[in-house]
């Protein structure tokens, strides 16, 4: 094996496919990704059950570029669902698999990345990782405090994808991220906006289904007594209250839709076609930006003022109206720097390779 020519392979497993790639060093050389279909995926009664019907899926990728098992020098998997950790690089273990193949923390597809990687590595002899899973928590005292104890802040966030374009920024701007002090806008299905100081994640929203700004499917945090009087008094049971924060609410539950470029090409319309009792899609589109807005300017005091840049990105990074909009409501307090869309694969291979060079060391999970 040679400087800059380690052979990883990435593996990525999302609910209905499967997304695979094979770098050589930092370079990546081919990606695919597979769709399962409902019937596939039915006939497992077990998330893990899926384990072998995906890696025939990865092996036949790798046969198809003509690489061979035997010659990978690392694969490394999307993390899981596992107990709170530090952000970085974690070798794949008996303690980790044991605590995904369990579902102790939660049953989520990315549980099969780790146990792919493992199965995989035993055959090629080759270490196994992860990178920065769902469950990053590395929030100060403060930021665990939500106003009552039995309910205390989670941190649950794109940390891959935040920490990987915090890394990049840093280096833009001539800094080490260990020594930076950022707010990184991830804006996608959901949105989480974190105050990365000196290499952590200090504070950051739960944007799976908690608090910060509403997104294109997600409400966000919303008005404590309401929702109170609405879990009581309405009928609803929690699943639908859950439904209605989780996939049904946001944008799509103003508009009817999820997606962004169609909520703005709606801006643009004769207000003659918006019926008398619906909400403007400008006022719509004014709110989510001013709520994204509000959430990274808060992390300004978070970080005492000393912001070196702000970091928009995420799928919904890729709209110049929502971008120049963002910049005009909080440019005022960084350099703002756009990084659209998400760099999932490249953030899983660079951990990888720092792992495997010796640039970072790689953590233990002890479950």
């Amino acid at each position: 094996m040679h400087p800059d020519s380690e052979r990883i392979l990435v593996i990525n497993p999302g609910s209905t496919s499967t997304k695979v790639a094979i770098f050589t060093g930092l370079k990546k050389q081919a990606e695919t990704t597979a769709s399962h279909s409902t019937e596939d995926l039915h006939s497992f009664e077990h998330l893990l059950d899926q384990l072998f019907f995906r890696e025939a899926v990865i092996r036949r990728f790798l046969k198809e570029q003509g690489w061979k098992v035997e010659d990978l020098d690392g694969v490394v998997g999307r993390g899981g669902m596992l107990h709170p950790l530090e952000g970085g690089v974690y070798e794949v273990g008996s303690d980790m698999l044991a605590d995904l193949r369990s579902g102790r923390y939660g049953d989520h597809a990315s549980n099969l990345g780790a146990p792919l990687a493992r199965e995989i590595a035993d055959r090629a002899g080759c270490p196994a990782y992860i990178v920065d899973p769902i469950a990053v928590d590395e929030l100060d005292e403060p930021a665990r405090l939500s106003g009552h104890p039995e309910l205390p802040r989670r941190s649950i966030f794109h940390a891959l994808n935040q920490r990987s374009v915090a890394r990049m920024v840093a280096v833009k701007i001539g800094k080490a991220y260990e020594k930076s002090r950022l707010i990184v806008a991830h804006m996608g299905g959901g949105i989480t906006i974190g105050a990365h100081k000196d290499g952590r994640v200090i504070d950051v929203n739960n944007g799976l289904d908690g608090d910060g700004p509403f997104s294109p499917e997600r409400t966000g945090s919303l008005p404590t007594g309401q929702i109170v009087s609405l879990c009581f008094r309405s009928g609803k049971s929690e699943g639908d209250v859950r439904r209605m924060i989780k996939g049904a609410g946001g944008v799509v539950a103003y508009c009817g839709t999820n997606d962004i470029r169609e909520l703005i090409s709606r801006i643009d319309k004769s207000a003659a076609n918006i019926p008398a009792d619906a909400i403007p899609p400008s006022v719509v589109f004014e709110a989510l930006c001013r709520q994204i807005s509000q959430a990274i300017c808060a992390h300004g005091a978070t970080l005492e003022g000393r912001v070196d840049a702000v970091i928009l990105t995420g799928g919904m990074a890729h709209s110049t109206l929502l971008v120049e909009k963002l910049k005009s409501m909080c440019g005022w307090m960084a350099p703002v720097e756009v990084v659209p869309g998400e760099r999932e694969m490249e953030a899983l291979a660079e951990g990888c390779v720092r792992a495997i060079r010796g640039d970072e060391q790689a953590r233990e999970y002890i479950g």
